[in-house]
């Protein structure tokens, strides 16, 4: 069986200089915000107790781990026969029948990405520092670097709790969700779609398939009346919360309420804010895209041109790329909304309220959670609701060729190299072995007898379907059919 050690990073001096430098770097973060919570310079520790805040950091971070785990794993299994691991992954087995059910994919990554939206939240109210703050009596453009620009609480959230987990989930999908962990999570998901507060991203999603030219189809079947007035009301509330949470957007921005730079005209910092949403939507569902073709032959990628060069490059050599990618994305989404939240946060220092409405309200406001909704229905779910209908229309645009080239240089920069770092301790730790160990490439599975469950990625408009072209004449696309898995060298320039 291959695979015990397709995908091991190959050590080099730059690139031990690399995990060196940017552990000392998170070492030093975490020391930073620890010393700000006993401090009490952070809200939650300020507010109630720097225990409970130091308890609840850690937690809110474990918990992001097995949120972005996941979404990898879940992302990239439906073309692989659940009946190949079922005995020996029997968790796996079981989210898989779960998520892989109608249209529950889609539900779930909706469910999933608020999920992030408001651990991040929780882990900034208890790390993030106060207003002011200071470390150590160390110089002001010091203070600036590592606090004010939140450059120490974006090192220790996206290393140890995003990319560390999507590093190893990106080539141990079987072995990462099996745990009660992952089911908690992923049943956790579910329900907080089932709110309906993000339901407004269906509509994008519809929108967008409509100029497409092509239907959504449901794997679920035509709703019944009741089950179209419930998904219409929700879809109706969470119109009404990200319309709102838009108007808020606009009248601080151009009342100069915001904390954009002075000098930026409002105009321009609006188009900047709806390009890099684009952007940061871009990166999102490239990131589906990239998982849902994961487990497939290079036939099966497609034969347009921006496609066979972004798998190409994507799952050369040893796929480290997959991972590579996921760790720059990170930085790039970072760097994007480094400029929103400037756009979005308010800053209201003359005691007014917006549209007149309640202190309380306004205070609630200031959190920066209309904002959350915006970015998060706009420039992440839509998107990732989009990717999963019709992954080859990101694989085939070129701009997804670009991104996938930027976020390569983001991660040979080093930053979040500790990340790789952590992921080997943690597959160590875990027993996580690469996915080739159970299921094997598709030769494999057909020279053991094991003929593969026909494609899922069958019927266009919903993530069982996933616009994968039929082949011509079938009744559906086999994964042994083709010559290798996408983690294997190209044998010619032609493969």
């Amino acid at each position: 069986m291959s695979g015990t050690s397709d995908h091991d990073v190959k050590m080099t001096p730059l690139l031990y200089f690399k995990w060196i430098y940017s552990t000392l770097a998170l070492i030093f973060s975490i020391v930073i915000i620890m010393v700000l919570i006993v401090d009490k310079r952070s809200k939650l520790a300020e507010d109630v107790h720097p225990a409970l805040a130091i308890v609840v950091f850690w937690l809110a971070i474990l918990w992001l781990t097995m949120v972005e785990g996941s979404q990898a794993s879940l992302v990239g299994l439906p073309p692989v026969d659940k009946e190949m691991y079922k005995d020996s992954h029997p968790l796996t087995y079981k989210m898989a029948c779960l998520v892989f059910k109608g249209d529950n994919l889609d539900r779930y990554l909706m469910g999933r990405q608020f999920m992030v939206l408001l651990i991040v939240f929780v882990i900034n109210m208890s790390g993030a520092p106060a207003g002011g703050s200071e470390v150590f009596g160390w110089p002001k453009q010091f203070q600036e670097a590592f606090l004010g620009s939140g450059l120490a609480m974006i090192l220790t959230t996206a290393n140890i709790g995003q990319l560390m987990a999507q590093v190893n989930a990106s080539h141990c999908m079987i072995d990462y969700i099996n745990n009660y962990f992952a089911v908690f999570t992923i049943y956790t998901a579910m329900a907080i779609e089932f709110s309906g507060i993000m339901h407004a991203s269906y509509l994008i999603q519809y929108a967008v398939a409509a100029l497409a030219g092509k239907a959504v189809e449901s794997e679920e079947g035509p709703r019944t009346v009741p089950q179209a007035l419930f998904f219409w009301a929700r879809a109706l509330m969470s119109t009404i919360i990200c319309g709102f949470a838009f108007a808020v957007i606009f009248k601080s921005l151009f009342d100069g309420n915001t904390t954009m730079w002075n000098g930026v005209p409002e105009v321009v910092a609006l188009i900047l804010f709806f390009v890099l949403l684009s952007i940061v939507g871009m990166l999102e569902g490239m990131q589906i895209a990239f998982f849902a073709v994961a487990k497939l032959s290079k036939a099966e990628q497609g034969q347009n041109k921006f496609t066979k060069m972004t798998c190409k490059l994507l799952f050369r050599g040893n796929g480290k790329n997959l991972p590579g990618f996921m760790v720059g994305r990170q930085l790039c989404v970072v760097t994007c909304f480094f400029v929103v939240a400037r756009v979005t946060t308010l800053d209201i220092t003359d005691g007014s309220r917006i549209f007149g409405i309640s202190q309380s309200f306004q205070d609630f406001l200031s959190t920066g959670l209309h904002a959350a909704v915006v970015t998060t229905v706009v420039g992440s779910i839509s998107w990732q609701l989009v990717a999963s209908a019709f992954p080859f229309m990101f694989l085939s645009n070129p701009l997804t060729y670009v991104l996938l080239n930027i976020c390569l240089l983001f991660e040979a920069t080093g930053i979040c190299c500790a990340a790789w770092f952590l992921a080997k301790i943690h597959k160590m730790i875990a027993g996580f072995q690469y996915d080739e160990v159970y299921i094997g490439t598709p030769e494999d599975r057909i020279a053991g007898g094991k003929e593969p469950e026909e494609s899922v990625h069958v019927v266009p408009g919903s993530i069982a379907g996933a616009g994968f072209p039929k082949k011509p004449g079938s009744a559906g696309v086999r994964l042994g059919d083709y010559e290798d898995t996408v983690h294997e060298p190209a044998k010619s320039d032609d493969a």
